[in-house]
């Protein structure tokens, strides 16, 4: 286990790149059980999520191999194995995108009901009720789905939920439906650009896919996937948190590899703090040369602003004059990282699913320790600008979806080090 620690008080300068999305990177690794000859994916980051989904594609039977280019390269080998080891699955939620393409391309899966981060509530029965309106017979049988078909048939389905559409769900059922026979309409799909890159992944395999990036995605099935190659969308998460790291320091950063289109209720929301962000379509600059000023911001299904920046904007407005309020309505229980802000002297009271924040003039230094991936690079962002020193511990959530995170931001003038964390008996001889 490693922990980091941070010394604010350093202004990020300078040039950045974003990795390719991990969030678009999972899903199109799953859908490579359709395929019936290789796949190249270009722009894979090199993270331990994408680790842990190669060994689960390595248990079903495909090889991955990295390429010195980076390129990430995935041929299947056995298509007699369609059970995952759930010590894996359970690690993180998008390894159940591969239940879709193993019923579709081999009839049967059974898959351990998913883990992840503990940020909320976040059920897979639309992914079951997808997969069921195409035909699959579905059951549960004590901590696993299982489920078999035939030929899953097209037809009509709905994915909306509660709290807005599923986006693994929708990778789900639209993999799925591309070895269906007829036609299948998905009804309050999800628009999130890393469900339209696997659209785009699938047609460039063959599928036939139409309304990508809208609510109403129709799939005309197809007997087969061949391989080929496709480059994932850069990873607007890990911008949007370069971008508000920017700020926490009064900096100002040039971050390239982005699309800034995806990126459009960040940009607002950063400009609505006083943030200066200009830049074109790929490349963005931010840079803090104003006074800054409270607001209002509210996490929402895309083209709304990510739930996964949520964490990070909490940060950033705690040292913001002025009272602002937080909301999430994609999962209203993800503010764990409200009592870690508190330690560092944020002023923030949680009420359901909103945090009300009131500035403070600065951050001070503390032990923090991360609850997940988008809670742990809050903590560092805020850290950045706290006053003294700040240890962030259970860092292995921020390497599952950030690449050398740390080694990036030392590059732009931070004053941060990864070191191996005590174990009890160290702790307690100190």
């Amino acid at each position: 286990m490693e922990k980091m620690i941070v010394r604010g008080g350093h202004r990020l300068e300078g040039t950045v790149a974003a990795a390719g999305s991990k969030n678009a990177a999972l899903p199109i690794m799953a859908a490579c059980l359709l395929a019936e000859e290789p796949v190249t994916l270009h722009g894979i980051p090199q993270l331990a999520d994408v680790d842990t989904l190669a060994r689960v594609l390595g248990a079903l039977g495909v090889t991955s191999q990295r390429l010195p280019s980076g390129d990430l390269c995935l041929a299947t080998h056995d298509e007699s194995r369609c059970e995952p080891p759930g010590e894996l699955v359970r690690r993180m939620r998008a390894s159940f995108c591969v239940l879709g393409p193993l019923v579709a391309r081999r009839g049967r899966a059974r898959v351990a009901l998913p883990g992840g981060c503990r940020i909320g509530d976040r059920p897979v029965d639309l992914h079951l009720k997808g997969l069921c309106a195409l035909g699959a017979d579905i059951q549960i049988q004590g901590e696993c789905v299982v489920a078999r078909a035939g030929r899953l048939r097209g037809g009509p389905v709905d994915l909306r939920g509660p709290h807005g559409s599923t986006v693994t769900g929708t990778c789900n059922v639209m993999s799925a439906a591309v070895l269906a026979t007829g036609h299948t309409l998905i009804e309050g799909a999800a628009c999130e650009p890393e469900v339209t890159d696997l659209g785009r992944f699938l047609v460039a395999l063959g599928a036939d896919i139409r309304g990508l990036g809208t609510s109403r995605i129709l799939v005309r099935g197809v007997a087969k996937l061949r391989g080929g190659s496709h480059r994932v969308i850069p990873d607007r998460i890990e911008a949007a948190t370069l971008m508000i790291a920017a700020a926490m320091t009064r900096g100002r950063l040039t971050i390239r590899n982005v699309q800034r289109g995806h990126l459009s209720a960040v940009i607002a929301r950063l400009r609505a703090i006083g943030v200066t962000v200009e830049g074109d379509r790929t490349s963005l600059v931010v840079h803090a040369d104003r006074a800054f000023r409270s607001a209002d911001i509210t996490a929402a299904p895309y083209p709304g602003l990510p739930t996964d920046v949520q964490a990070q904007f909490t940060a950033l407005l705690a040292t913001v004059g002025g009272v602002s309020c937080v909301r999430d309505t994609v999962f209203p229980e993800r503010f764990q990282h409200v009592a870690e802000l508190r330690r560092m002297g944020a002023r923030i009271v949680h009420e359901g699913n909103r945090a009300i924040v009131t500035g403070v003039p600065s951050l001070s230094g503390a032990h923090v320790t991360a609850s997940d991936l988008r809670a742990s690079a809050a903590l560092v962002v805020a850290g950045l600008a706290a006053v003294g020193e700040t240890t962030v511990h259970q860092i292995p959530h921020l390497d599952r979806g950030y690449e050398v995170l740390d080694a990036k931001l030392r590059a732009l003038g931070a004053c941060i080090t990864r070191v191996a964390e005590e174990t009890p008996v160290e702790r307690r001889a100190a």
